[in-house]
């Protein structure tokens, strides 16, 4: 595996792959791996001919009074077990190189960024799309890999990749979950014994929302309800449990089509989040994954 930090070296190794016919597979992430990035670099390998992934705490989605300090690092482990999947290049650049000081250009996704997560993280999705956004044009990838536990930031990249027409498909991948059903995630290192055996409660929420939905109920606000009582009595502070579209992540008077069952708080001061998709059609429900095919794929 060949590791650079800088956007000319990524830009040559990419060059040198595509000469020979191959597609490229990108798995964009911030580091401290775990299963879940695993999964979508072995979903790459198997997809693409040629594999690239990165590495970059972001400074830029991170809110002035958030754990950017605290951020679990630790680039050499990860580099070995992306060495171990098969991974073909590394970009791991400092902030420098991909951030000019006198840069002056942000991207946008509107209606998508200020609800859900955004609505307590100002600017926090405006400092992801930006930097996917700067990647892509890096990495220039056939296909770009993300993971579901991450919904909103998935229907977001997807948005914005067809309205500014990078010529990349986007790939979801399922959350991966600990045994007792706890979604795999970076920040869980943060959790002590407590907290760490309360904290799958969140998924619990989930699941009882989607069995309820399963028996028929398709009004969102008594599962709204009954999801923020569960955080509530394992001992979150419940920022939001919703039922929204899948698509516009707006709210629903009444659930049918794909829709997205999605929680968020913080446990011992641990910001947690988790979801489900679902697809109703009727009397029928089955979990789904919120891939939008005509958003994901340059089509023009």
């Amino acid at each position: 595996m060949k590791t650079v930090t800088t956007p000319r070296e990524v830009r040559e190794t990419i060059d040198q792959a595509k000469s020979v016919g191959a597609r490229v597979g990108f798995v964009p992430t911030m580091g401290a791996l775990h299963e879940g990035h695993a999964s979508l670099v072995r979903m790459a390998r198997a997809r693409t001919g040629f594999v690239a992934a990165s590495i970059f705490v972001n400074p830029r989605q991170f809110g002035p009074k958030e754990d950017i300090a605290r951020y679990p690092r630790a680039f050499e482990p990860d580099r070995r077990i992306l060495e171990d999947l098969g991974c073909d290049l590394l970009f791991h650049p400092g902030v420098a190189d991909l951030y000019s000081p006198a840069d002056r250009t942000r991207v946008s996704v509107e209606g998508l960024s200020d609800v859900l997560c955004g609505a307590a993280r100002a600017g926090h999705f405006h400092g992801v799309a930006l930097v996917v956004a700067k990647l892509f044009n890096i990495v220039r990838p056939d296909e770009a890999y993300f993971g579901q536990k991450d919904a909103q930031q998935a229907v977001i990249i997807q948005r914005m990749a067809a309205d500014l027409d990078f010529p990349v498909s986007i790939v979801l991948g399922s959350t991966v979950r600990e045994v007792d059903g706890l979604a795999m995630s970076s920040r869980n290192v943060y959790l002590d014994s407590v907290s760490r055996a309360k904290a799958p409660a969140m998924y619990r929420a989930l699941c009882a929302a989607r069995e309820r939905i399963k028996a028929g109920e398709r009004s969102p606000s008594p599962l709204a309800a009954m999801m923020a009582q569960t955080m509530r009595e394992a001992g979150f502070d419940v920022e939001y449990a919703a039922v929204v579209d899948g698509g516009t992540l707006g709210a629903l008077e009444r659930i049918e089509g794909t829709v997205l069952i999605a929680c968020a708080g913080r446990i011992a001061g641990t910001r947690l989040i988790d979801n489900v998709a679902l697809r109703v059609s009727g009397a029928a429900v089955e979990e789904t994954l919120l891939e939008f095919p005509e958003w994901s794929a340059y089509v023009r």
